[in-house]
Formats: C-alpha cells, sequence, structure tokens
C-alpha cells in the first residue's frame, strides 16, 4: 500500500484519462468492454486482459481515494 501512496494524484488522473478511456473513438475502451461485460459476453481472455489493463488505473486511484479518508499518506 505504500506504493500507492508514493504515486502522485496527477499521475493517476493522466492515466485513467489516456490509458483508461484509450482509444477515445467510436468509445471508450472501458466502456465497451464494461457493456460486454453487463451483457454477459466477456468470455474471450484477451478481452477479459482487456478490461483489467484499462480498468487497473481507475482501480488504483480509488485505493488511493480510500486510503486518503482513512488517514493514509497522499500527495
Amino acid at each position: 500500500m505504500q506504493l500507492i501512496d508514493r504515486i502522485p494524484f496527477s499521475v493517476l488522473i493522466v492515466l485513467c484519462l489516456i490509458l483508461g478511456l484509450a482509444p477515445f473513438i467510436p468509445e471508450p475502451h472501458i466502456v465497451e468492454k464494461l457493456r460486454i461485460l453487463s451483457q454477459g459476453n466477456l468470455r474471450r481472455p484477451i478481452d477479459i486482459f482487456d478490461l483489467f489493463y484499462h480498468a487497473a488505473p481507475f482501480v488504483l486511484l480509488l485505493l488511493k481515494l480510500i486510503r486518503l479518508k482513512k488517514g493514509g499518506e497522499s500527495q
């Protein structure tokens, strides 16, 4: 968890915007993968990997926000 504390918020926000939402056209990849997941069609290993890959920055940002709320270190 100390690794998450050392990552600046600015870096996580940029990662969420660039990696989390890329490619932007025709729709963000994370939106497409979540839609496929909600339909129950997320079965191919590459799609599952892709979901985790694009969701990782959002998960890290969420963990950092939780740590901040609980009184953890932040930057």
